[in-house]
């Protein structure tokens, strides 16, 4: 089974600096792959692991994801090879650019079976990159998975929604989007750092891909940290009729 497994880069949430206005500054913050796509690699050197074949590691983005320590990270975590499209015109994409530009690295990369993306980023967590890559491959597309197993060479996902589980047969090739539910993601081992510095690592500029970048569909106008707000902190003590009745109270008066 050949599996193309998508991240994003994203900066370190701890970080991040809250400007006295409420900006966010990202100049402290180094580059980190988002947790959420750490379940999707994981997931990908499960099957790997239990069905054989290979996991490629794919990421676009500005001309900085272009880091070495950034690349050993998810080489470690059981991909075989890496694809960047580092560009600094790809900064600051929407969902729709992202998606447009890994389908057409992702069929740049080659033949694959399955892609494997996490359920959102860890910075915008839109959850729309992964449906809009399937849509624009025209593949079969599953989001909110939780468990994926091949049984008599076909593919079983299981997916959470509100109040149930779901069960699905899958055809492949499919874009699947996976949960933190779905796994532990591994930390690598000393032997299996250093050899991620053996592995293959292609990177990949804007003119090398095939595929003209869209107009944003979304225009951000600001980005806030929300406002802090003191706790009340009050604390009524006892366990008598009027205690209650008065926590109670207080209570009532703040859902109002």
């Amino acid at each position: 089974m050949n599996i193309i497994t998508c991240f994003k880069v994203v900066p370190e949430e701890q970080d991040i600096m809250i400007k006295p206005n409420g900006d966010l500054a990202f100049e402290r913050a180094k580059l980190t792959i988002s947790n959420y796509d750490l379940n999707g690699v994981e997931a990908g050197a499960q099957l790997k692991e239990a069905h054989g074949g290979t996991v490629v590691a794919l990421s676009v983005g500005a001309a900085s994801i272009n880091d070495t320590k950034l690349k050993k990270n998810v080489l470690s975590r059981g991909a075989d090879s890496l694809y960047l499209v580092a560009d600094e015109s790809f900064a600051g994409m929407d969902t729709h650019q992202t998606a447009c530009v890994l389908k057409a690295a992702i069929e740049k990369v080659g033949e694959y079976d399955l892609v494997l993306c996490g359920e959102g980023s860890a910075d915008l967590y839109a959850q729309q990159v992964g449906i809009q890559v399937g849509q624009l491959l025209n593949l079969p597309t599953i989001n909110s998975v939780t468990k994926i197993t091949v049984e008599n060479g076909k593919m079983i996902v299981q997916r959470a929604l509100e109040n149930e589980v779901e069960t699905l047969e899958v055809s492949l090739p499919a874009v699947l989007s996976v949960t933190s539910d779905i796994n532990l993601p591994r930390i690598p081992s000393l032997k299996q750092i250093l050899d991620a510095g053996k592995k293959t690592s292609v990177v990949w500029q804007a003119g090398d891909i095939t595929t003209a970048r869209p107009a944003h569909t979304i225009e951000v106008l600001e980005t806030k940290a929300p406002k802090q707000v003191k706790r009340k902190q009050e604390i009524i003590e006892g366990d008598s009729d009027e205690a209650i009745a008065k926590f109670i109270q207080k209570i009532s008066e703040e859902l109002k």
